[in-house]
């Protein structure tokens, strides 16, 4: 079938959803313009920082796309194309933006506090401990995934003859490898990565001391992003994947504890240009090349290849596409920075669930791109291999992927844009990190005040609690392959979802006001995680996987934990609910 079919389809569902679903949260909610938010009431010029909307749109949609949305609907495609692409649309409208609107407005209402001190004020000292435990969990995870993810593809080879040059031909450098001459991508981005980096201060300086306008800021950042592809092409970087773990890491050590407008805020405004970008070229692609006839070419469903690499498709595709459709790690980026730099309270659902769309959208152009323009041979010799001594890259499959879509609709050159697929990927990932990792800090610090009564000056200290959030994420990557990581990272991440919707929907109950539209979710997918880790603690426990048998178990405990806690609220009787949220302050 066409693309145009498939992309229309979403563009209008999406664009419905946000004119009217939205709206209706929105007033159950009771949102209120002329409420001061937590940046304007505790500004401190550090976490809590009054900030621009498409500021914070640019930092919060980078935050949480990452490479979730990339990479999760590239590996589910093994399904086929039809189950994942019903799934991100129906998904990111029913359940992921509802989930990203919600947390962030009640992170705000409740002080920009993270859903942990959220779900303290609804389900009592129990459930915080519980949900923080879970959550410093969930981001060691995420991160080490994502971790596990760059190191590989910043290293990425590809045959020249496959994407249509010659040595000598392309500004590629080469290396041959097993006799075949081999095109050097991940070098370029690794350039890349680094230029931005090295330039985001100098972007917050202007932006946040000097005051400059926006329109100029995004001209620095759009001259930034070229220069780093331009110095990327003439001198790329090449390191061993190990090498490249250790340098991310240090790199997001200093990130996590220096203050938001310093590196943060102002990296994801210069990379958000690049995501930008990347979807209008996909979409613009898309559109031109289903003028021309394109059409979806993978298999509408594939569930015997999928179901033998990854697990019934359903509770596991589910999981796979553990961005796109619905993320408990945009709860932490809404209660860890974004709640703290909203200006105003109708800026919450502009940034949230905009900002999932704008993902999901995100997701189903991957999804069109990979089962378009790239063979399925490909496509599995890639994302799926079955030579165990070669790994896993599926950023590489969508780059493949996106440069073949550029060729055959625009006729940019196919490895021009598979260097820009990569780089689509490989900033949001470093992004993803630094955020995660700076969330990580807020919720050791959390621990510590529970675990002791006055906790020493060390624990309390941002770059103790970083540099420990770093230590974890780079030692699970280093012990794990990522496509290790990934189904317990997506379990883990979509669990953190259902048991944020728990939260809301208890938090909402509290105060007498409608809860089904995040009762409902939160119900589907709490079935739908704990089948997965049920699964996957069977699979480790024949591997003898010592280190994520015990994380599953783990994640078990403490959902169940949560989820108990929940049905206690909800089976409380209406004057005992009453009573027990004014006794626990909470905001209306």
């Amino acid at each position: 079938m066409n693309v145009l079919v498939f992309l229309s389809l979403a563009v209008v569902a999406f664009w419905v959803a946000t004119r009217t679903y939205a709206r209706y949260i929105a007033r159950s909610l009771g949102e209120d313009p002329k409420r001061p938010t937590p940046a304007v009431q505790y500004n401190d010029g550090r976490d809590y920082v009054p900030t621009k909307r498409h500021v914070v749109f640019a930092h919060h949609f980078s935050a949480i796309a990452g490479a979730g949305p990339i990479l999760g609907p590239t590996m589910a495609a093994l399904y086929g194309f039809l189950p994942a692409w019903l799934w991100v649309v129906l998904g990111g409208i029913f359940i992921g933006a509802v989930h990203d609107f919600t947390t962030l407005f009640i992170s705000m209402r409740e002080g920009g506090k993270s859903m942990a001190e959220v779900a303290r004020r609804t389900l009592g000292p129990a459930g915080f401990n519980l949900f923080i435990g879970f959550t410093i969990v969930m981001i060691v995870l995420v991160t080490s995934s994502f971790l596990s993810a760059t190191a590989i593809s910043l290293t990425s080879l590809w045959p020249l003859a496959k994407i249509g040059a010659v040595e000598g031909g392309t500004f590629l450098k080469t290396v041959v490898k097993d006799g075949v001459v081999m095109g050097r991508i991940g070098g370029i981005a690794s350039m890349s990565v680094i230029v931005i980096t090295l330039c985001s201060p100098l972007l917050g300086w202007l932006l946040y001391r000097r005051g400059i306008r926006l329109p100029a800021a995004y001209a620095l950042a759009a001259v930034i992003c070229v220069a780093s592809v331009l110095l990327g092409i003439a001198c790329p970087v090449t390191l061993e994947p190990r090498v490249w773990m250790i340098l991310i890491s240090i790199y997001v050590l200093f990130a996590a504890g220096t203050p938001v407008w310093v590196i943060l805020q102002p990296r994801d405004f210069i990379n958000v240009q690049i995501l930008y970008g990347g979807i209008l070229l996909m979409v613009v692609s898309l559109v031109v090349g289903g003028l021309g006839g394109l059409s979806v070419s993978v298999p509408q469903f594939n569930l015997s290849e999928g179901m033998q690499n990854l697990g019934l498709i359903w509770p596991m595709m589910f999981i796979t596409i553990a961005c796109g459709a619905i993320s408990g790690f945009h709860s932490l980026v809404a209660g860890g920075t974004t709640g703290k730099q909203l200006s105003q309270e109708t800026d919450a659902r502009k940034v949230g669930f905009n900002a999932m769309l704008l993902e999901s959208l995100l997701a189903v152009c991957v999804l069109l791109t990979i089962g378009a323009a790239l063979s399925f041979a490909d496509y599995k010799s890639v994302v799926w291999p079955t030579d165990p001594g070669v790994k896993s890259n599926p950023i590489l499959g969508f780059s493949l992927a996106a440069g073949q879509l550029f060729h055959h609709s625009l006729g940019i050159p196919t490895a021009l844009g598979t260097v820009f697929g990569i780089l689509l990927v490989e900033g949001f990932v470093v992004t993803t990190l630094d955020a995660a990792v700076r969330l990580n800090r807020y919720l050791f610090e959390e621990l510590w005040a529970i675990l002791f009564k006055n906790p020493p000056a060390l624990l309390r200290h941002h770059w103790f609690n970083a540099g420990l959030s770093v230590a974890l994420m780079w030692v699970l990557a280093y012990a794990n392959a990522f496509s290790a990581l990934w189904p317990i990272f997506g379990t883990a991440n979509q669990l953190l979802a259902a048991l944020g919707l728990l939260a809301v929907s208890a938090w909402l109950l509290l105060r007498g006001k409608k809860y089904a539209f995040a009762l409902l979710p939160a119900l589907f997918m709490i079935l739908t995680t704990l089948a997965s880790l049920f699964i996957l603690l069977r699979k480790y426990i024949e591997q003898r996987n010592v280190l994520l048998m015990v994380t599953d178990v783990l994640l078990l405990v403490l959902s169940v934990g949560v989820t108990v806690l929940v049905v206690r609220t909800f089976f409380r009787p209406a004057s005992a609910r009453a009573s027990l949220s004014e006794k626990r302050g909470s905001t209306p």
